[in-house]
């Protein structure tokens, strides 16, 4: 077998290949690489339809190989899709995932013993099904050397100019991120994009609380408040709490307080100490550092990537 040569890279697709993610690793590597489809045939990604340059079997030829996102994650990939990276990763090449694309890493047994990230949406889903797997739900990006993941689709962006950046060099990665529009490097991870809502009314003790929890962020509830208002004690709260939310009550109300901050960054032009005060929080110090460490950037950063007009779009200043 020939060595794979420095700019090689290839996709790797199958039918049930997500067309984002597809797409984005093809403009970031068309021009700086020596690109090649590759697949089993002709393939259906959503509404298109691909004709691969080579079959599968090329994949080892390749110095990196890419795998897009897989669209149903409740359906095992193929076994022929499985093999060819595997294959890939064992004759030396580099193998990278962009969002779901993990669980056909996962599958061939790539990711086990690593630490890696996928949409945050499937996080939990891709831990319980491989446990050997250290999932990390707050990132964009996961970089172990020979296997590199990405969160979910816009990440698949970062990781990609990330393998720019670390085969071409910084100016190279700048160039490919003015080209597409996009920051060459976003702060913070994955978290800042993850929705904690309030748990849909169901037949269960708490369905009472949750709303009156939700007009009273601005005071400064405990769990006894809370137990009170249930009617139960704090041990039997913090029970139902992990039943229905999967937490504890006060790592929830920190959660729905984070949120509201997040709303009133993007909607409002309220100050941090104004906003720390409609949130519970107290004082901007106490919101900066639970929202920092829970979001993963500090407010004004947030801010200014999320900031919307009053008409619902956002600046022009803001990445995507």
């Amino acid at each position: 077998m020939a060595l794979p040569e420095d700019r090689s890279l290839a996709l790797a697709v199958t039918d049930g290949m997500l067309h984002f993610e597809l797409s984005i690793a093809h403009e970031v590597f068309a021009r700086d690489y020596e690109l090649t489809v590759c697949g089993p045939g002709p393939v259906r990604a959503g509404r298109f339809l691909l004709e691969p340059d080579h079959g599968l079997d090329r994949l080892p030829l390749a110095r990196t190989v890419v795998v897009p996102g897989w669209a149903d994650v409740d359906v095992a990939p193929p076994a022929e899709l499985v093999d060819a990276v595997r294959a890939a990763h064992e004759a030396g090449a580099r193998v990278a995932s962009l969002c779901t694309g993990a669980f056909v890493l996962a599958a061939a047994g790539l990711l086990d013993g690593r630490r890696a990230t996928t949409h945050w949406a499937h996080t939990d889903v891709l831990a319980a099904r491989h446990p050997r797997v250290t999932v990390d739900p707050d990132v964009l990006y996961v970089d172990e050397g020979s296997v590199l993941t990405s969160a979910g689709k816009a990440a698949a962006l970062d990781l990609c100019l990330h393998l720019v950046r670390l085969d071409h060099g910084s100016a190279a990665a700048n160039t490919v991120a003015r080209r597409l529009v996009v920051p060459p490097h976003r702060d913070g991870g994955q978290a800042q994009f993850v929705t904690t809502p309030v748990p849909a009314p169901g037949n269960h003790p708490l369905d009472a609380l949750f709303p009156w929890v939700m007009e009273r962020l601005d005071r400064p509830l405990t769990v006894e408040d809370l137990a009170r208002r249930a009617g139960m004690s704090s041990r039997h709260l913090a029970r139902h709490f992990h039943a229905v939310t999967g937490t504890t009550p006060l790592r929830w109300l920190l959660a729905q307080r984070i949120r509201r901050a997040q709303e009133l960054l993007e909607t409002t032009d309220d100050g941090v100490d104004r906003i720390a005060a409609a949130t519970g929080m107290g004082t901007a110090t106490t919101l900066r550092r639970h929202f920092a460490r829970t979001v993963g950037v500090p407010p004004d950063t947030y801010r200014r990537t999320f900031r919307v007009r009053a008409n619902g779009q956002r600046r022009a200043q803001a990445p995507t």
